[in-house]
């Protein structure tokens, strides 16, 4: 009966700053070339827990910080098993000045295991409207131009779909905390 049904449901993660989505969406096909110069696609998701985070290299104060923020949680959580780790993915939002060759040293500067993408515009529109990320070129009044980007992290789970999401500010106890909660 409705008894059966109601003890087969895990109950909800108890989070600190987190989003629990348990009925999001897998990604949309998408396919990205990573810092090493090979394909990334939705299928690298799969076994293994990543938190995505859109930003950009040139990025003044938000992205630093956030990656920073992200190599601390990664320390918080080096006891867990290795796949339970979670892989920690930047996606840039300024493809046309961020090649993936030049991104691996910037998201490997926080953290040696840290991955980056970059996509063209379409693809990165697609994987960005999937989450609900914002994001705009903004010109500078002396010329060039920089990035307006959702700071929120995105927490894929290891079936590819995502799991959570984590709104700035950030703190690497409360996210290491909500990880746990979560894995």
């Amino acid at each position: 009966g409705a008894r059966a049904l109601v003890s087969n449901t895990p109950a909800p993660p108890i989070l600190e700053r987190a989003v629990w989505l348990p009925d999001a969406s897998p990604l949309p096909e998408f396919e990205f070339i990573d810092e090493t110069g090979a394909t990334f696609d939705e299928q690298r998701f799969l076994g293994r827990w990543t938190y995505v985070f859109f930003g950009f290299a040139a990025c003044p104060d938000i992205c630093p910080a956030t990656l920073a923020t992200l190599a601390a949680v990664r320390r918080a959580l080096r006891e867990l098993p290795t796949e339970l780790q979670p892989v920690v993915l930047l996606v840039t939002v300024d493809p046309a000045r961020d090649d993936p060759a030049m991104l691996g040293p910037y998201v490997r500067h926080f953290d040696p295991t840290f991955h980056a993408v970059a996509g063209d515009e379409a693809g990165l529109a697609r994987v960005a409207r999937a989450l609900g990320v914002g994001y705009a070129r903004v010109p500078l009044p002396a010329g060039g131009y920089t990035m307006d980007h959702s700071a929120s992290l995105f927490l894929i789970g290891p079936d590819g779909r995502l799991v959570a999401t984590s709104g700035a500010p950030h703190d690497a106890a409360v996210i290491a905390r909500d990880y746990r909660a979560l894995v």
